[in-house]
């Protein structure tokens, strides 16, 4: 049978020495080699790979937890067994976090070291009397912990999966009037989630995002979108919230067979980071030769914003809400919305007020020579017009 190879890693030459011998007199362990501080302690597992490392949890160069760290990182075989003059719970639930699989309290006898070694080796835990009981009680918290937010995950999970399915997702529109003359010229499409009412849409988008299905479900949403253009004046537009790896994919280049560019705008966001704004305006060359229109979403909102506008050249710039609201009373506000639409009619851009709710905040975008806008004083979001007179309400 293999002997165990064990490394030692412990900063008080006495103990290190102590502790080699100890191993090295047992006849079912080898000993490989000896650190004094962390960074050797990595260092000497990634070339001589232990089945075992005894770890001192104060070393210098970074302790025992980011040694132990290390170790698994270059070599994930290898079990650690932590050693330590201190029995509080902080320590040694630091320890095992890091990865140790055991913990003993210096003092311990010889015997329950070369118990612990061999346990170790075998992937079991070995605990010292001393701390045994407060950090059970602690593991079994964190193990609950951990399996509620397991259950959670997965029923989030399921619930984006019942999403792209089809189930609980669905779409209302709120027209985009031009200011001076009351036209309705467009339609923002907006996704709606049955599945937790209480719950804001863009949650879910994160959410899905967090599980790597962020494409798939903005897709399921422009899709239902487009379901709807026929019902739409054929002299509007219809604009649909993208995130940049949904403008680039090539689920959204086959979702767009058949759909007439010119009336479709895609909307990107204040908060869509954008790794690589070649790339996106390669994407975007693609789709504008088409005729589709592009967005600046939530301008004003933040810097974001303001680099989207400059790096991807915006046939719209839409203000955000926390720029209109209150625009009527507030100069600074007018400012800046001011300097937008100035920026905007030098690079032959159109704006958009979004959030409009009374008529003074109306007015004074009006005034602004603000040319479209949308939002509660004009129209609250509802189902495409024809179904809305499908249900006997107003058109």
């Amino acid at each position: 049978m293999a002997r165990i190879r064990v490394l030692v890693a412990e900063d008080e030459p006495a103990v290190r020495l102590a502790l080699a011998e100890l191993v090295r007199t047992e006849p079912t362990m080898e000993l490989v080699g000896t650190a004094c501080d962390a960074s050797q302690a990595v260092q000497l597992s990634r070339d001589l790979r232990p089945d075992v490392a005894v770890v001192d949890v104060k070393m210098p160069n970074g302790g025992g937890a980011q040694a132990a760290r290390g170790i698994r990182t270059v070599s994930p075989q290898t079990r650690i067994t932590a050693l330590s003059a201190y029995d509080d719970r902080a320590n040694v639930l630091e320890m095992l976090r890091a990865g140790a699989v055991g913990y003993l309290v210096k003092g311990t006898s010889p015997r329950q070291i070369l118990d612990a070694v061999r346990s170790a080796a075998l992937g079991q835990s070995v605990l010292s009397a001393e701390v045994t009981a407060d950090v059970i009680e602690e593991l079994t918290g964190e193990l609950r912990r951990q399996d509620v937010e397991a259950e959670q995950r997965r029923r989030k999970l399921a619930e984006i999966r019942r999403l792209l399915a089809g189930e609980g997702m669905t779409v209302v529109f709120q027209s985009v009037s031009h200011l001076q003359t009351g036209r309705v010229t467009g339609f923002e499409a907006l996704a709606r989630f049955d599945r937790s009412p209480g719950r804001p849409p863009d949650r879910w988008f994160q959410d899905a995002a967090a599980f790597g299905l962020l494409v798939e479900l903005e897709l399921a949403a422009v899709r239902e979108a487009t379901e709807h253009m026929n019902d739409l004046d054929p002299d509007t537009f219809l604009s649909v919230n993208m995130s940049p790896p949904t403008v680039t994919s090539a689920g959204l280049r086959r979702l767009m067979t058949g759909i007439r560019g010119h009336r479709f705008v895609i909307e990107v966001t204040e908060h869509a980071r954008v790794d690589d704004y070649g790339f996106l305006n390669d994407a975007l060359g693609e789709l504008r030769s088409q005729g589709v229109r592009l967005a600046i979403d939530d301008a004003g909102a933040g810097f974001a914003s303001l680099q989207h506008i400059v790096r991807l050249s915006p046939d719209f710039i839409k203000l955000d809400i926390t720029l209109t609201r209150g625009i009527d009373h507030d100069p600074v506000r007018r400012a800046l919305a001011t300097s937008l639409i100035s920026f905007a009619t030098e690079t032959g851009a159109s704006i958009i007020a979004e959030g409009i709710e009374t008529e003074r905040e109306f007015d004074t975008l009006r005034t602004l020579g603000v040319t479209y806008g949308q939002g509660y004083y004009l129209a609250m979001p509802g189902p495409a017009p024809t179904e809305r007179v499908r249900l006997g309400s107003t058109p």
